[in-house]
């Protein structure tokens, strides 16, 4: 096996790995800032980092055509999705249930996918999107079980609000996105998503931002482990696969972020957590797998 095709195996396990970690940067962040003021400097610094990297490499400049659907794309994905999630955190909602945001994406995205795009699942796929949905209602059984914290109707609209708005990221992208330059469309993705935290910031929070070593270890890591390497595997990933294959990944984000929860700040890690990881990885592998009539090399990149 080349190198190349190793990445490219590798690549959606790097990914959700990764995008776990989401849910712990928003607990340490919104203890020393606001969630939106937060996510607005995470959003400026991240598309400053990457204007300079498209600079030193050379890359592709986003044409003006595109810049339509990157903005949109940006605010959906990076304003809406993260804000939602953010401050539900804020609000008090547990990180390990606020991550059913992620369990849920995925069924909103594969459904529209399926009667937007007409994209097809196999029945082994449709298969999968249940595992997933068991796996991540495992998990949230188990939090609940244990004190659902501070559950507020703002905390749950801001969910509701997130998990529309990545649906909505996800399905544009996959529909007009696909030839994006990588680097200079997720960089008109931060700037959009930049301008309107700074906006909403600036009206609703009056720019909450204690600087400290736990709000600048939060930022770094959000900056280049999520907004830049994430992000771009996740555009990666949705240029080459459908939207609801993709999305099947985010079932993984709950289980993983218990295991994290309990390595990070302790939080109880019962054996309902780690069967559900073990289902969360069945549904995704159903969903994410090709058929094995496909030629071997086209595994992870054909639809």
């Amino acid at each position: 096996m080349t190198q190349s095709r190793l990445f490219e195996r590798l690549t959606p396990w790097i990914f959700v790995a990764l995008w776990s970690t989401g849910f712990v940067v928003a607990r340490y962040s919104t203890r020393n800032a606001g969630p939106l003021t937060f996510l607005t400097v995470r959003m400026l610094c991240a598309a400053l980092v990457l204007s300079v990297i498209a600079r030193v490499v050379k890359a592709p400049k986003l044409p003006k055509s595109s810049w339509s659907t990157s903005a949109i794309v940006g605010i959906c994905m990076h304003a809406i999705y993260l804000g939602g999630v953010f401050y539900a955190i804020k609000c008090g909602l547990p990180s390990g249930l606020s991550a059913l945001i992620a369990g849920l994406h995925p069924v909103v995205t594969s459904v529209a996918g399926r009667v937007i795009l007409k994209e097809r699942l196999r029945t082994s796929q449709w298969v999968g999107v249940l595992l997933g949905i068991c796996g991540v209602l495992v998990v949230v059984v188990d939090k609940v079980r244990d004190g659902v914290g501070d559950v507020t109707r703002p905390a749950l609209i801001a969910m509701v609000v997130s998990i529309i708005g990545m649906s909505t990221g996800t399905l544009v992208q996959r529909a007009r996105g696909k030839d994006m330059p990588l680097v200079s469309g997720t960089t008109a993705q931060y700037v959009s998503a930049g301008a309107v935290l700074l906006v909403a910031s600036s009206l609703f929070e009056k720019w909450e931002f204690h600087l400290n070593a736990e709000l600048l270890f939060a930022l770094l890591w959000s900056v280049f482990v999520l907004s830049i390497s994430a992000v771009m595997l996740m555009m990666l990933l949705i240029s080459r696969h459908s939207a609801a294959r993709v999305s099947s990944l985010f079932f993984l984000t709950p289980a993983l972020s218990a295991i994290e929860s309990a390595i990070l700040f302790g939080e109880r890690l019962s054996v309902l957590s780690l069967v559900a990881l073990v289902v969360a990885l069945t549904g995704v592998y159903l969903t994410m797998r090709n058929p094995m009539s496909e030629p071997v090399e086209r595994a992870f990149l054909a639809d």
